[in-house]
């Protein structure tokens, strides 16, 4: 065999490796940005879920109360703006904001003993708990993959093919300021 033949041959050969490897790199990118996207989805499934309890919880709420037009259109200002969300940072803006409204609707039932315990207000609270449990899951899910992502795109050498096929890093779902204090409710 010529040198000439053998030389050709082992370009081909490293032609084929690179090929197989930015196809491998490629694919497992676009694995990558389809989990982050499923992730989004599970939290936007579980804001939708809670979005439909509200009208519920605010009709049951306003049966009982005649002077707390503020905090419930509070709550229905917030379950707007969450419904009208593009970016995950809206998306985590209206969430935070329908959660702080939440916590304000609740601090008013402590006025009204008979809404306490009312089984239906009761059990519309327990579905929300549970609800803000799955949010608080799908959040942590989707902070976990959109770090793997971001680290994944970031890393040589998947940042050459990241680069090139145009992968961006993807937003974190994070609260906003205050989110973290705990507002007092007491039934």
């Amino acid at each position: 065999m010529k040198k000439s033949t053998i030389v050709w041959i082992c370009i081909a050969v490293v032609v084929v490796l690179i090929a197989i490897f930015a196809v491998s790199g490629y694919n497992s990118l676009v694995s990558a940005r389809e989990t982050v996207d499923a992730q989004l989805s599970n939290i936007d499934t579980q804001l939708q879920r809670r979005n439909d309890l509200i009208p519920n919880i605010v009709s049951t709420v306003q049966g009982y109360t005649d002077h707390e037009s503020e905090v419930i259109g509070a709550v229905s200002d917030a379950r707007a703006k969450l419904a009208g969300a593009q970016t995950t940072e809206e998306l985590a803006a209206a969430d935070s904001e329908l959660s702080s409204a939440l916590s304000r609707l609740l601090v008013v039932v402590e006025n009204y003993p008979d809404l306490k315990a009312d089984t239906q207000f009761t059990a519309l609270t327990d579905e929300l708990a549970g609800t803000e449990n799955r949010i608080a899951v799908a959040r942590k899910d989707y902070n976990d993959v959109a770090r793997s992502y971001n680290t994944s795109i970031k890393t040589f050498p998947r940042v050459i093919f990241a680069n090139i096929f145009g992968f961006e890093p993807v937003e974190y779902f994070e609260a906003a300021e205050g989110a973290d204090e705990v507002p007092q409710v007491n039934f």
